[in-house]
C-alpha cells in the first residue's frame, strides 16, 4: 500500500509569523496561496504546510498521486482504494471519500492518541496499472 507524499499540516494562528519562522529555518515556498491563508514549504525532503483557520489541529498528511517533488504521478493508489483497504483492516473513517466519485477526494482517520491523518488526493485518478 502506497500512502502518497507525506507532510505535516500545521494549524497556525498567524501564517505570516509562522512563514517567517520556518523561512529562518531554511524552508522555501513550493506551493499555496498566502492570501488564502495556506502555504506549502520544503527543506530537503521535509515538507510542511501552514494553514491558518482551516484545521482545528495539526494533521499528518498523505497525498496520493504526488511524488516527493510535489509533481503528479502517473501511477498511484487512488484515495478511495486506500480507504477501502483501511476499512477492510478495521479502521473507522472520521471523514469518508465518496466511493462513487473520481479524481480529487479525501478521508480522515484518527490514531489511538487522537492524531488525525488526512489522506488528500488533489490529482485525477491514476492510469490503469
Amino acid at each position: 500500500m502506497e500512502l502518497g507524499n507525506f507532510s505535516v499540516s500545521l494549524a497556525v494562528k498567524d501564517i505570516r509569523a509562522s512563514l517567517a519562522f520556518y523561512e529562518k529555518l531554511g524552508f522555501q515556498r513550493v506551493g499555496g496561496q498566502l492570501e488564502q491563508n495556506w502555504i506549502v514549504l520544503h527543506n530537503g525532503s521535509a515538507r510542511i504546510g501552514l494553514f491558518q483557520g482551516m484545521f482545528p489541529k495539526n494533521l499528518l498528511t498523505f497525498n496520493p498521486g504526488w511524488g516527493p517533488d510535489g509533481q503528479p504521478l502517473e501511477r498511484f493508489q487512488d484515495v478511495r482504494e486506500l480507504q477501502r483497504t483501511l476499512k477492510a483492516r478495521g479502521l473507522t473513517m472520521d471523514v469518508q471519500a465518496d466511493e462513487g466519485t473520481q479524481g480529487p477526494a479525501h478521508f480522515v482517520v484518527t490514531d489511538p492518541d487522537g492524531n488525525p491523518l488526512l489522506f488528500d488526493q488533489h490529482v485525477p485518478g491514476p492510469k490503469v496499472r
